[in-house]
Protein backbone atom coordinates (compact mmCIF):
# COMPACT_ATOMS: atom_id res chain seq x y z
CA UNK A 1 0.00 0.00 0.00
CA UNK A 2 0.88 3.51 -1.05
CA UNK A 3 1.23 5.32 2.70
CA UNK A 4 5.06 7.32 2.30
CA UNK A 5 6.04 9.09 0.08
CA UNK A 6 9.25 11.12 0.24
CA UNK A 7 10.28 14.10 -2.37
CA UNK A 8 14.07 14.73 -2.07
CA UNK A 9 14.77 18.18 -2.64
CA UNK A 10 18.12 18.14 -4.80
CA UNK A 11 20.11 21.42 -5.05
CA UNK A 12 19.25 23.08 -8.75
CA UNK A 13 15.69 21.32 -8.12
CA UNK A 14 13.14 23.08 -10.30
CA UNK A 15 9.97 24.91 -8.60
CA UNK A 16 7.61 23.65 -11.30
CA UNK A 17 7.96 19.64 -11.05
CA UNK A 18 8.88 20.03 -7.53
CA UNK A 19 5.78 21.70 -6.45
CA UNK A 20 3.49 18.95 -8.44
CA UNK A 21 5.20 16.44 -6.43
CA UNK A 22 4.03 18.23 -3.69
CA UNK A 23 0.29 19.17 -4.60
CA UNK A 24 -0.35 15.34 -6.00
CA UNK A 25 0.98 13.87 -2.45
CA UNK A 26 1.55 16.07 0.03
CA UNK A 27 -2.17 17.83 0.38
CA UNK A 28 -4.65 16.26 2.98
CA UNK A 29 -8.04 15.00 0.94
CA UNK A 30 -9.53 12.50 3.28
CA UNK A 31 -12.20 14.75 4.11
CA UNK A 32 -13.49 14.78 0.27
CA UNK A 33 -12.77 10.60 0.07
CA UNK A 34 -9.16 11.12 -1.28
CA UNK A 35 -5.76 9.86 0.02
CA UNK A 36 -3.75 11.37 3.07
CA UNK A 37 -0.33 10.41 2.60
CA UNK A 38 2.67 10.66 5.03
CA UNK A 39 5.08 13.47 2.55
CA UNK A 40 8.22 14.12 3.82
CA UNK A 41 10.88 16.59 1.66
CA UNK A 42 14.25 15.67 2.48
CA UNK A 43 17.52 16.30 1.33
CA UNK A 44 21.18 15.10 2.20
CA UNK A 45 22.26 18.23 4.32
CA UNK A 46 19.42 19.98 6.04
CA UNK A 47 19.14 23.69 5.50
CA UNK A 48 18.57 25.88 2.09
CA UNK A 49 18.38 24.13 -0.80
CA UNK A 50 18.92 26.53 -3.96
CA UNK A 51 16.19 25.81 -6.57
CA UNK A 52 16.69 26.33 -10.40
CA UNK A 53 15.33 29.92 -10.12
CA UNK A 54 17.72 31.53 -7.69
CA UNK A 55 16.00 31.21 -4.66
CA UNK A 56 16.34 28.81 -1.57
CA UNK A 57 14.21 26.68 0.36
CA UNK A 58 14.55 25.57 3.77
CA UNK A 59 14.31 21.68 4.08
CA UNK A 60 14.54 20.24 7.81
CA UNK A 61 14.76 16.57 7.12
CA UNK A 62 17.88 14.51 5.96
CA UNK A 63 17.86 11.55 3.88
CA UNK A 64 17.40 8.72 6.55
CA UNK A 65 13.37 9.40 6.43
CA UNK A 66 13.82 8.06 3.16
CA UNK A 67 14.58 4.57 4.37
CA UNK A 68 11.29 2.96 4.70
CA UNK A 69 9.25 4.93 1.88
CA UNK A 70 7.00 3.48 -0.35
CA UNK A 71 7.71 6.31 -3.18
CA UNK A 72 10.88 8.12 -3.65
CA UNK A 73 10.15 11.06 -6.45
CA UNK A 74 12.65 13.38 -8.16
CA UNK A 75 11.69 16.49 -9.70
CA UNK A 76 13.82 18.01 -12.63
CA UNK A 77 16.98 19.86 -11.70
CA UNK A 78 19.80 21.29 -13.60
CA UNK A 79 21.94 19.16 -15.36
CA UNK A 80 24.39 19.05 -12.73
CA UNK A 81 26.24 15.77 -10.87
CA UNK A 82 24.28 14.18 -8.40
CA UNK A 83 25.46 13.89 -4.79
CA UNK A 84 26.30 10.64 -4.01
CA UNK A 85 24.18 10.62 -0.77
CA UNK A 86 20.55 11.37 -3.11
CA UNK A 87 21.84 8.20 -5.64
CA UNK A 88 22.29 5.83 -2.73
CA UNK A 89 18.92 6.38 -1.51
CA UNK A 90 16.98 5.65 -4.78
CA UNK A 91 19.28 2.42 -5.57
CA UNK A 92 18.17 1.67 -2.28
CA UNK A 93 14.13 2.10 -2.67
CA UNK A 94 14.52 0.45 -6.40
CA UNK A 95 16.21 -2.58 -4.67
CA UNK A 96 13.40 -2.78 -2.02
CA UNK A 97 10.88 -2.70 -4.36
CA UNK A 98 9.33 0.97 -3.51
CA UNK A 99 8.47 3.05 -6.60
CA UNK A 100 11.20 5.45 -7.68
CA UNK A 101 9.51 8.37 -9.75
CA UNK A 102 10.90 10.96 -11.97
CA UNK A 103 9.87 14.06 -13.42
CA UNK A 104 11.56 15.79 -16.57
CA UNK A 105 15.05 16.04 -16.69
CA UNK A 106 14.96 14.31 -12.94
CA UNK A 107 15.49 11.12 -15.09
CA UNK A 108 19.10 11.63 -15.32
CA UNK A 109 19.00 11.27 -11.46
CA UNK A 110 18.11 8.07 -11.57
CA UNK A 111 20.57 7.41 -15.04
CA UNK A 112 23.30 8.30 -12.88
CA UNK A 113 22.14 5.98 -9.91
CA UNK A 114 22.32 3.05 -12.53
CA UNK A 115 18.70 1.94 -11.49
CA UNK A 116 17.29 2.95 -15.53
CA UNK A 117 20.09 0.35 -17.25
CA UNK A 118 18.40 -2.08 -19.63
CA UNK A 119 14.90 -0.30 -18.71
CA UNK A 120 12.47 2.21 -21.20
CA UNK A 121 12.51 5.39 -19.66
CA UNK A 122 11.29 9.47 -20.75
CA UNK A 123 12.02 12.61 -19.95
CA UNK A 124 11.98 15.81 -21.89
CA UNK A 125 11.28 15.47 -25.39
CA UNK A 126 14.17 18.24 -25.37
CA UNK A 127 16.58 16.04 -23.68
CA UNK A 128 15.58 12.84 -25.13
CA UNK A 129 18.38 12.64 -27.44
CA UNK A 130 20.59 13.75 -24.42
CA UNK A 131 19.45 10.71 -22.29
CA UNK A 132 20.00 8.65 -24.69
CA UNK A 133 23.13 9.54 -26.03
CA UNK A 134 24.73 9.65 -21.91
CA UNK A 135 23.13 6.54 -21.10
CA UNK A 136 22.95 3.80 -24.58
CA UNK A 137 21.69 0.74 -21.81
CA UNK A 138 18.30 3.27 -21.34
CA UNK A 139 15.32 2.72 -24.04
CA UNK A 140 14.58 6.40 -24.29
CA UNK A 141 10.87 6.77 -25.99
CA UNK A 142 10.47 10.77 -26.47
CA UNK A 143 7.45 10.06 -27.50
CA UNK A 144 4.89 9.37 -24.31
CA UNK A 145 3.84 10.95 -21.38
CA UNK A 146 5.13 8.87 -18.82
CA UNK A 147 6.94 5.26 -19.04
CA UNK A 148 6.53 2.96 -15.68
CA UNK A 149 9.39 -0.34 -15.99
CA UNK A 150 8.58 -2.01 -13.24
CA UNK A 151 8.32 -0.03 -10.33
CA UNK A 152 10.25 3.23 -11.82
CA UNK A 153 8.10 5.73 -13.57
CA UNK A 154 9.62 8.32 -15.43
CA UNK A 155 7.84 11.26 -16.46
CA UNK A 156 8.32 13.57 -19.40
CA UNK A 157 8.39 17.10 -19.40
CA UNK A 158 6.70 19.41 -16.95
CA UNK A 159 3.31 19.17 -16.40
CA UNK A 160 3.18 15.63 -17.67
CA UNK A 161 4.54 14.98 -14.28
CA UNK A 162 1.31 15.30 -13.09
CA UNK A 163 0.39 12.06 -15.51
CA UNK A 164 2.56 10.10 -13.98
CA UNK A 165 2.39 10.84 -10.54
CA UNK A 166 -1.43 10.43 -10.57
CA UNK A 167 -0.73 7.10 -12.96
CA UNK A 168 1.24 5.81 -9.27
CA UNK A 169 -2.26 6.75 -7.73
CA UNK A 170 -4.40 4.96 -9.63
CA UNK A 171 -1.93 1.65 -9.79
CA UNK A 172 -2.41 1.82 -5.79
CA UNK A 173 -5.77 3.36 -5.08
CA UNK A 174 -7.77 2.94 -8.06
CA UNK A 175 -9.34 5.23 -10.22
CA UNK A 176 -12.16 6.65 -7.78
CA UNK A 177 -9.33 7.80 -5.64
CA UNK A 178 -6.90 9.48 -8.25
CA UNK A 179 -10.34 11.20 -9.54
CA UNK A 180 -10.88 13.08 -6.58
CA UNK A 181 -7.11 14.10 -6.59
CA UNK A 182 -7.33 15.15 -10.13
CA UNK A 183 -10.84 16.74 -9.34
CA UNK A 184 -8.80 19.01 -6.71
CA UNK A 185 -5.88 20.26 -9.20
CA UNK A 186 -8.45 20.37 -11.90
CA UNK A 187 -6.92 18.13 -14.37
CA UNK A 188 -7.84 15.40 -15.90
CA UNK A 189 -7.40 12.43 -14.47
CA UNK A 190 -5.77 10.74 -17.67
CA UNK A 191 -5.23 12.60 -20.52
CA UNK A 192 -4.99 11.38 -23.98
CA UNK A 193 -1.79 11.06 -26.41
CA UNK A 194 1.96 11.78 -25.53
CA UNK A 195 4.21 14.42 -25.61
CA UNK A 196 5.09 13.49 -29.34
CA UNK A 197 2.19 16.03 -29.89
CA UNK A 198 3.66 19.03 -28.36
CA UNK A 199 6.81 18.58 -30.21
CA UNK A 200 7.39 21.73 -32.59
CA UNK A 201 8.45 20.13 -35.79
CA UNK A 202 9.38 22.72 -38.96
CA UNK A 203 7.39 22.08 -42.17
CA UNK A 204 9.99 21.45 -44.28
CA UNK A 205 13.32 19.64 -42.37
CA UNK A 206 15.42 19.01 -45.58
CA UNK A 207 18.90 18.16 -44.17
CA UNK A 208 20.35 16.63 -47.02
CA UNK A 209 21.43 18.58 -49.92
CA UNK A 210 21.66 15.89 -52.52
CA UNK A 211 17.58 15.36 -52.18
CA UNK A 212 16.66 18.95 -51.24
CA UNK A 213 14.97 19.42 -54.70
CA UNK A 214 12.76 16.63 -54.73
CA UNK A 215 11.67 16.89 -50.89
CA UNK A 216 10.62 20.28 -51.55
CA UNK A 217 8.55 18.66 -54.45
CA UNK A 218 7.18 16.35 -52.20
CA UNK A 219 6.18 18.90 -49.79
CA UNK A 220 4.13 20.73 -52.32
CA UNK A 221 2.59 17.72 -53.85
CA UNK A 222 1.50 16.32 -50.33
CA UNK A 223 -2.10 15.42 -51.89
CA UNK A 224 -0.71 13.37 -54.49
CA UNK A 225 -0.37 9.80 -54.39
CA UNK A 226 3.49 9.87 -54.72
CA UNK A 227 5.19 6.37 -55.21
CA UNK A 228 8.77 5.83 -54.61
CA UNK A 229 9.00 5.24 -58.97
CA UNK A 230 7.75 8.65 -59.19
CA UNK A 231 10.19 10.16 -57.11
CA UNK A 232 13.01 8.07 -58.28
CA UNK A 233 12.73 9.86 -62.01
CA UNK A 234 11.93 12.83 -60.47
CA UNK A 235 15.53 12.61 -58.78
CA UNK A 236 17.09 11.00 -62.19
CA UNK A 237 17.88 7.45 -59.99
CA UNK A 238 16.66 4.21 -60.44
CA UNK A 239 14.01 3.41 -57.73
CA UNK A 240 16.51 0.96 -55.90
CA UNK A 241 19.39 4.00 -55.88
CA UNK A 242 17.23 6.56 -54.46
CA UNK A 243 15.59 4.38 -52.04
CA UNK A 244 19.24 3.58 -50.54
CA UNK A 245 20.30 6.88 -50.84
CA UNK A 246 17.49 8.48 -49.72
CA UNK A 247 18.03 6.47 -46.23
CA UNK A 248 21.24 7.08 -46.11
CA UNK A 249 20.89 10.74 -46.60
CA UNK A 250 17.62 11.34 -44.93
CA UNK A 251 17.58 8.76 -42.11
CA UNK A 252 14.66 7.06 -43.20
CA UNK A 253 12.64 5.73 -45.98
CA UNK A 254 10.86 7.68 -48.33
CA UNK A 255 7.24 7.03 -47.35
CA UNK A 256 7.99 7.49 -43.71
CA UNK A 257 9.69 10.85 -44.55
CA UNK A 258 6.87 11.97 -46.87
CA UNK A 259 4.38 10.35 -44.06
CA UNK A 260 5.92 12.55 -41.45
CA UNK A 261 5.79 15.63 -43.38
CA UNK A 262 1.93 14.58 -43.96
CA UNK A 263 1.03 14.79 -40.38
CA UNK A 264 2.78 18.04 -39.74
CA UNK A 265 1.02 19.44 -42.60
CA UNK A 266 -2.50 18.12 -40.93
CA UNK A 267 -1.40 19.28 -37.76
CA UNK A 268 -0.86 22.67 -38.92
CA UNK A 269 -4.62 22.51 -40.60
CA UNK A 270 -6.04 21.22 -37.61
CA UNK A 271 -4.33 24.31 -35.64
CA UNK A 272 -5.38 26.88 -37.90
CA UNK A 273 -8.21 26.23 -40.09
CA UNK A 274 -11.64 25.08 -39.21
CA UNK A 275 -11.39 22.97 -42.28
CA UNK A 276 -13.04 19.58 -41.86
CA UNK A 277 -11.34 16.28 -41.24
CA UNK A 278 -12.15 14.59 -44.88
CA UNK A 279 -11.06 18.02 -46.18
CA UNK A 280 -7.56 17.91 -44.11
CA UNK A 281 -7.08 13.93 -45.15
CA UNK A 282 -7.33 14.86 -48.72
CA UNK A 283 -5.09 17.64 -48.75
CA UNK A 284 -2.57 16.14 -46.93
CA UNK A 285 -2.75 13.15 -48.68
CA UNK A 286 -4.26 10.50 -46.22
CA UNK A 287 -7.05 10.64 -48.58
CA UNK A 288 -9.50 9.89 -46.19
CA UNK A 289 -9.98 10.69 -42.11
CA UNK A 290 -10.15 7.50 -40.94
CA UNK A 291 -6.60 6.68 -42.72
CA UNK A 292 -5.34 10.44 -41.26
CA UNK A 293 -6.68 8.91 -37.69
CA UNK A 294 -4.50 5.97 -37.74
CA UNK A 295 -1.37 7.68 -38.52
CA UNK A 296 -2.04 10.22 -35.42
CA UNK A 297 -2.68 7.83 -33.37
CA UNK A 298 0.21 5.52 -34.16
CA UNK A 299 2.72 8.75 -34.17
CA UNK A 300 1.30 11.20 -31.76
CA UNK A 301 -1.11 8.59 -29.83
CA UNK A 302 -3.84 11.00 -30.50
CA UNK A 303 -6.70 11.77 -32.67
CA UNK A 304 -7.04 14.26 -35.00
CA UNK A 305 -9.94 15.68 -33.04
CA UNK A 306 -8.34 15.63 -30.08
CA UNK A 307 -5.58 17.03 -31.18
CA UNK A 308 -7.46 20.19 -32.59
CA UNK A 309 -9.69 20.37 -29.56
CA UNK A 310 -6.29 21.29 -27.31
CA UNK A 311 -4.31 22.85 -29.94
CA UNK A 312 -6.62 24.79 -31.98
CA UNK A 313 -6.36 28.35 -32.88
CA UNK A 314 -9.39 30.21 -31.53
CA UNK A 315 -9.34 33.56 -32.88
CA UNK A 316 -11.46 36.34 -31.20
CA UNK A 317 -14.10 37.73 -32.40
CA UNK A 318 -14.33 41.21 -33.46
CA UNK A 319 -16.84 43.43 -32.26
CA UNK A 320 -19.08 44.88 -35.44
Amino acid sequence: MLKKIVLLAIPGVAPFEFGVVCEVFGIDRSAMGGPKFDFTIATADPGPVRTSLGYDMVISSDLSVAADADLIAVSAHRFDDIDERFLEVIRAAEARGAWVLSLCSGAFVLAQAGILNGRRATTHWMYADRLAAEYPDIEVDPDVLFVRDGNVVTGAGTAAGIDAALHIVRTELGASVTNVVARRMVVPPQRDGGQSQYIQSPVSPVCADSFAAVADWMLQNLAEDLTVDQLARKALMSSRTFARRFRADMGTTPSAWLNRQRIIRAQQLLEETGAALETIAQDTGFGTASVMRHHFLKVLQTTPTAYRRAFAVRVPELAG
